[in-house]
């Protein structure tokens, strides 16, 4: 990358571009640059121009027509931000939101619905205190309309999931007084309430990882625990039962800041984060759902990373790009190959 960067965000687009926004640049503020890489060329392009607003702990969602949506994040001079901007590939430009959020956030999440909508959940405010609201985002109106009820528990540092039937699944995170939380909530876009799990996770966890399977459950990976440091274990939610169940297997290592990917064969790919004791991981692991096994890739990354971003390409390699290591911003990225 042109940028070193952690906590940013990388989105693949409709091209099979993946483009990398913000973060936290070299001098551990927010960095308001943007880049594209292209799989074919194996190039990194600037683009060019820039985000309206340096931001960190932000997202990133790829809309029904192809543009992005940036919203909130921490921005230049540790103001948490409520404005949003969107970026079309085509053109290469950015363009604020008509509407700002109506809640500035960081650390929150941002799930693109069935009908392309975007909903916005949780997060923390100036003061790091966790929020309970969610708002959604209208592409067309470019409006932004809090949801007729909040969430039950504030959190952030979560997941959120979008299943197969259009609900929205909201797992763990950080909750008032730093509390580390097991709970789970469902969001239902139609009649837009919010409905705590039948059951709460194994395991409280933030920090953490949710994929949704091709089995239409939920795999939710490490994550650091009630006492802040890195776990092993993973769980499945099944959204029709609403049960949690711990994988036959832990993962190999403990890790939190790292990544998990769906491949094209089901399989679930695991790099990088913060191991125990603070150590920077350069391992991998791939879940195999069917055997609900854990299995270490033949070879680590070249670079042991955390607080990274790794998207799947259109030929099913994984791009990871960024992160930290110590100290040290990264710069360099690299492709995993199947």
């Amino acid at each position: 990358m042109h940028t070193a960067r952690q906590s940013h965000t990388a989105t693949s687009l409709p091209d099979g571009k993946v483009l990398v926004t913000g973060g936290q640049g070299s001098t551990f503020t927010a960095v308001n640059s943007a880049e594209l890489f292209d799989p074919v060329a194996q190039t990194w392009t600037t683009t060019t121009n820039n985000m309206n607003f340096a931001r960190q702990y932000h997202t990133a969602s790829v809309l029904s027509d192809g543009k992005v949506l940036v919203t909130g994040g921490l921005g230049s001079g540790g103001t948490v931000l409520n404005s949003a901007e969107l970026f079309d590939p085509v053109a290469q430009t950015w363009a604020i939101t008509t509407n700002n959020m109506n809640v500035a956030r960081q650390y929150h999440t941002a799930s693109v619905l069935s009908d392309g909508k975007v909903l916005v959940t949780g997060g923390a405010d100036s003061s790091s205190n966790a929020l309970n609201s969610a708002e959604l985002f209208d592409p067309v109106a470019q409006t932004w309309t809090t949801t007729t009820n909040n969430m039950n528990v504030a959190r952030f540092g979560h997941t959120a999931s979008v299943l197969s039937d259009g609900k929205v699944l909201v797992t763990g995170g950080q909750g008032s007084g730093s509390t580390v939380l097991n709970s789970a909530e469902l969001f239902d876009p139609v009649a837009q309430t919010w409905t705590t799990a039948t059951n709460n996770m194994n395991f409280a966890r933030t920090a953490h990882t949710a994929s949704v399977l091709s089995d239409g459950k939920v795999l939710v990976t490490g994550g650091q625990g009630s006492t802040f440091t890195a776990v092993n274990s993973a769980e499945l939610f099944d959204p029709v039962a609403q049960t949690w169940t711990t994988t036959t297997n832990n993962m190999n290592l403990a890790r939190a800041a790292h990544t998990a990917s769906v491949l094209s064969d089901g399989k679930v790919l695991v790099t990088g984060g913060q191991g125990s004791g603070g150590t920077v991981l350069n391992s991998a692991e791939l879940f195999d759902p069917v055997a609900q096994t854990w299995t270490t890739t033949t070879n680590n990354m070249n670079v042991a990373r955390q607080y990274h971003t790794a998207s799947v390409l259109s030929d099913g390699k994984v791009l990871g790009a960024g992160g930290s290591y110590g100290y040290s911003l990264l710069v360099e990225t690299e492709c995993y190959i199947p």
